[in-house]
């Protein structure tokens, strides 16, 4: 243990508030040394804490203030080290550039490219932080980038970090999602992300990457076409050694492409389940993989796939609106991208050209069909059912509506469509009695001891609050057909539908696949 004053103050009674002002005035070194204490006293209970976890005669309250107390921390480490990793980055850089010019100067030679020296200077960094965390090179420099963007241009989700309001994945999810916006950019996504703070208190990494990805698109549709237009050119396939035996296949596809092919693979699975095969649904997929690929003639029989595409019609017919779409079990991709995969199915081919859909293609072009949004909130809208399971039109409402399973903090796919308010206990078979869960979110009943419907006044449309046996809470919404950005912006006005609401045209994307082919 270290021999600095556990308080930085002389006389042991300061305020936590001059506490505070005395460590901002102190050094790395004085900081490290308080640290360091801190981590001794906290080794020493975590290698042996006696009787502090004890749980007879202790109520589970105590513990999950401490789990609470423990979260609060980690936040602060976690910003506190993203600070301290940019310090040594920038204090390698300076003191490198230094000695350069220092050794230019001795030697009467020309001073190195600066850029090339911070180049190796960053290197070192990557390997000391590599070396001080215990994190892979790899890890390292990603964490030494990230950490820059939330210090650079990311302040308010930086301060959510420090506060506890949101977790290091969060944070650093977002960091990593901005990597491809230019600075200015990135801060604007950043304040409209803090002003949204309570709206995505309940958002898992998949959907905080998302939204990042939603507000930018409408901020800049011309950059996000263009950023699609240079990702498909990255399209690739990998294989990764495992152990046992077994391997790793990665394709990198186009969403809508991708989305097709494992909806194609799903259905194949669940054929074959019912069929008999008792394998587990992503073995009989990974199977049905195999099949299609090495053994074609013997491949499944054709189906119709339909995978849904929540697009407006502004996004639809003026691309540079800056809506973008929305696929179901994916998330938001760039508007152009649905646009242009559009047209290729709806156009036939040129005379001379090979029919992608074969000789039946006429008959299976992609259609249009209709949905409507709620005016407020940017959701899609409700409907009733008699029965007590949703009927398939309604699943396929809430695999739309929500996009991705909505228990707290879930990245999941959709699996199973749940009654908020059990039918056994008089809930109603609808739209705004329902959600899209993975299968372990279905067992709310069991996990947590309160999932209700709320109206929250600030946060307009489907709200669900979800309560832990420890009165722990968070709220979950759909994902807006439009991002925060464009709720802010004046004349963003809905094209007008004879109806009366407003429109959203969803595409299903209907193949008969031949056996053996990728639909």
């Amino acid at each position: 243990m270290t021999s600095a004053p556990w308080f930085p103050g002389s006389s042991g009674e300061d305020t936590p508030g001059e506490t505070l002002a005395a460590l901002r005035r102190t050094d790395p070194v004085g900081l490290a040394q308080h640290l360091g204490d801190l981590a001794f006293l906290l080794q020493g209970l975590a290698s042996d804490p006696a009787e502090l976890f004890t749980t007879e005669g202790r109520a589970r309250r105590e513990f999950s203030d401490l789990l609470g107390a423990i979260q609060a921390s980690r936040g602060a480490f976690d910003s506190l080290e993203a600070r301290a990793v940019i310090a040594l980055q920038e204090t390698t850089r300076r003191e490198r550039w230094e000695q350069a010019r220092d050794d230019a100067a001795h030697e009467d030679a020309a001073t190195p490219s600066r850029s090339r020296i911070e180049q190796e200077a960053d290197g070192s960094t990557v390997t000391d932080l590599s070396l001080i965390t215990r994190r892979s090179p790899h890890m390292a420099g990603r964490t030494l980038a990230s950490a820059r963007r939330l210090v650079e241009t990311l302040p308010r989700i930086m301060s959510a970090l420090a506060a506890g309001q949101i977790g290091g994945d969060a944070a650093y999810a977002v960091a990593d999602a901005s990597a491809v916006l230019d600075p200015d950019l990135a801060r604007e996504v950043d304040r409209i992300l803090g002003e949204r703070l309570p709206e995505l208190d309940g958002a898992g990494t998949r959907r905080w990457r998302d939204v990042v990805a939603t507000v930018a698109g409408e901020l800049d549709p011309e950059g996000a076409a263009l950023r699609h237009r240079r990702a498909r050119r990255d399209r690739h396939v990998t294989m990764t050694p495992g152990q046992h035996g077994m391997a790793t296949l990665t394709a990198r596809l186009s969403a809508l492409d991708a989305q097709q092919i494992h909806r194609r693979l799903s259905r194949e699975a669940e054929r074959r389940r019912a069929a008999g095969d008792r394998s587990g649904h992503s073995a009989v997929m990974a199977d049905a993989l195999i099949d299609a690929v090495l053994r074609p003639g013997e491949g499944a029989p054709p189906v119709t796939l339909e995978v849904g595409v929540i697009i407006t019609d502004r996004a639809l017919f003026s691309p540079d609106a800056g809506d973008v779409a929305h696929l179901e079990g994916y998330g938001a991709v760039p508007a152009v991208a649905v646009r242009e995969q559009l047209l290729a199915c709806t156009t036939p081919p040129a005379e001379g050209e090979r029919d992608p859909f074969g000789p039946d293609g006429e008959a299976v072009r992609a259609t249009l069909r209709r949905l409507y949004a709620h005016p407020t909130a940017d959701e899609l809208v409700a409907m009733d059912a008699a029965s007590r399971p949703f009927p398939p039109a309604m699943r396929r409402f809430l695999s739309r509506r929500d996009t991705t399973c909505r228990g707290p903090f879930c990245n999941a796919q959709i699996r199973q469509y749940d009654h908020i308010v059990p039918v056994s206990r008089g809930g109603p078979t609808s739209l705004d009695n329902g959600q899209g869960l993975c299968a372990h979110c279905n067992k709310k009943e069991q996990l947590a001891a309160r999932v209700e419907r709320v109206e929250n006044p600030a946060l307009p449309g489907h709200r669900v609050r979800w309560t832990g046996h420890s009165g722990a809470a968070r709220e979950t919404g759909p994902t807006p057909l439009r991002g925060l950005a464009s709720r802010e912006r004046p004349g963003r006005e809905e094209s007008s539908d004879p109806d009366g609401a407003s429109g959203r045209g969803e595409s299903s994307s209907g193949r008969d696949a031949p056996p053996g082919t990728d639909a």
